[in-house]
């Protein structure tokens, strides 16, 4: 009995360390294959995160997109490990913002379709970053934003709009309004997908970033035309959008002036809509922000609508408009100038009396600087037809206009060579507008020797309208050297010019005429000379 149950227990105890030696064989051996698997988890995630960082430096792109950089990536957009994922659609759309071609690229690689269909299925982290590469590749042209639509995107971006996430909701709305900013056509697929409502509520989130970013999309989509800035105030942005033009954030405050002046600039019901949003004269403290571009953006909204009506112009003007844009456009310099000098054109156009508020507001001396310090042509063109506009109503602001010597300095600029075009006619215009109203016959005088023929006229016009009514300036015209630049004009016979001078020497006595001609002094010697003959 003994010697059995020692057997027994024998048997058992090696059965035993066979059961221990296999059960630590299998868990070694687990655990070689499972490193295996751990090692290639480690090395994909060291690959995207190395390749996301290099492409933050533009000089290693070019190597990236050589060494097959997309065709690696894409398969780990559907990697079992979600921060791999991530990584990959980051990396991915860093290479996209870079270029065009590698934003192509990514079109060509099939890589938007898995992006949208991951949008809907994982998380947070990875739909922003998935929103983030559908951005860069939308933003480049009009065709590479037609590919985003063409996958599907937009109805998973909408959704998008609705996370509860606010950086998930930037993403989407970053996206769309790099959709929509290319032609009117991808903005209406945005706003027929339904992102307007939601980017309304967006402006209402209490993060800023999100409320920056929901303002550019709105402005991105109604710049376009009048239909889309109706729906974008059909869908109630602006009672959220104008308050903000109060806010203390300077970027803010910038998209929400463009986007008001986007809204406004289609038609007057439009505009009507923005000032019923009180933004009067809230926006005129905007014109003095120490951010560039929010007063550039307020200048402009203030043009848009200026433009479209005496009665908007003159709410400006009763709202201290002129004096803030007066003061902006003195301040201002380069293209920042450009929508203040338009809003004073803008408002002086309209009538005699709102012409006078911006002479009285001393408007002159800041457009007669941009005429004649601004480098480029076509800021000296905006101030030479703003000009104008103030000048061409009455006898008195063509005065001040002549006082202020701007009538020479028109003429410089529509003399000098290397003036375009459009600064040419533009000046043209305003010169013949302005003398044509200007009976300051002290002011148009230094034209007489320096316009060209076809200004000339109008100059020499001018005085045969004054001159015979007026005494008093028919004395001055001949002690000031007036009338011998006339006789020393040479108008061929049977023209307009020929018709003017003839009639200003009509008010004169022949002699003094003959005095003042070209060849008087010759005729003088030729009858001594016949005197001296007969002697």
């Amino acid at each position: 009995t003994t010697q059995s149950t020692w057997g027994i227990c024998a048997r058992n105890a090696s059965l035993l360390c066979v059961f221990v030696f296999g059960q630590t064989y299998s868990v070694t051996m687990s655990r070689a294959v499972l490193q295996v698997f751990e090692n290639y988890q480690k090395a994909r995630v060291a690959f995207v995160q190395t390749v996301a960082e290099l492409a933050t430096r533009p000089p290693n792109i070019d190597a990236l997109q050589n060494a097959g950089v997309m065709a690696l990536l894409r398969p780990l957009l559907l990697d079992s490990v979600p921060s791999i994922q991530q990584s990959a659609a980051l990396a991915l759309g860093r290479l996209a913002n870079y270029s065009d071609d590698l934003a192509e690229a990514v079109v060509s690689n099939e890589i938007l379709p898995q992006l949208v269909y991951s949008l809907s299925e994982q998380n947070r982290f990875y739909k922003k970053a998935a929103a983030f590469v559908l951005r860069a590749v939308a933003k480049h042209s009009p065709q590479l934003a037609q590919a985003v639509v063409d996958s599907g995107a937009l109805d998973a971006l909408v959704t998008c709009l609705e996370e509860f996430d606010p950086s998930v909701k930037e993403a989407a709305a970053w996206a769309l309004g790099y959709i929509a900013r290319h032609t009117a056509e991808l903005a209406q697929t945005v706003v027929d997908a339904g992102a307007v409502p939601l980017l309304v509520l967006c402006i209402q989130e209490p993060e800023l970033t999100l409320k920056r970013i929901s303002a550019s999309a709105l402005s991105d989509i109604c710049k376009h035309s009048p239909e889309l800035a109706q729906a974008v105030v059909d869908a109630g942005a602006i009672p959220y959008i104008a308050p903000l033009i109060a806010h203390p954030d300077g970027k803010l405050k910038r998209q929400v002036c463009s986007c008001l002046a986007q809204v406004a600039k289609h038609s007057v019901d439009l505009a009507e809509f923005v000032v019923e949003a009180e933004i009067f004269p809230k926006i005129l403290t905007c014109l003095k922000d120490i951010d560039v571009y929010v007063r550039k953006n307020a200048a402009t909204c203030i043009r848009e609508i200026a433009k479209h009506t005496p009665e908007l112009a003159k709410l400006i003007v009763n709202a201290g408009g002129v004096a803030a844009i007066v003061d902006y456009v003195s301040d201002a310099k380069g293209n920042a100038r450009l929508p203040g000098i338009m809003s004073l054109g803008y408002i002086a156009a309209f009538s005699e009396t709102l012409a006078l508020a911006v002479i009285v507001s001393k408007g002159i001396p800041p457009l007669k600087d941009a005429l004649i310090s601004e480098p480029e042509d076509h800021i000296k063109a905006a101030s030479a037809w703003s000009l104008g506009q103030i000048g061409r109503h009455s006898p008195d602001h063509a005065r001040a206009l002549a006082e202020a010597d701007v009538l020479r300095r028109l003429l410089a600029v529509y003399l000098h060579e290397e003036s375009s075009e459009d600064l040419k006619t533009k000046a043209k215009r305003a010169l013949k507008s302005v003398i044509q109203k200007c009976t300051h016959l002290p002011a148009l005088e230094p034209l007489l020797q320096e316009a060209p023929a076809n200004i000339l006229k109008y100059v020499v016009q001018q005085f045969a309208k004054v001159l015979p009514h007026d005494l008093q300036a028919r004395r001055a015209f001949v002690q000031s050297g007036g009338l011998q630049k006339v006789q020393e004009i040479k108008a061929d016979p049977g023209t307009k010019l020929r018709e003017y001078v003839d009639e200003i020497n009509s008010q004169y006595p022949a002699e003094i005429v003959q005095y003042y001609s070209p060849h008087y002094s010759e005729t003088l010697l030729r009858k001594l000379d016949e005197y001296t003959t007969a002697q």
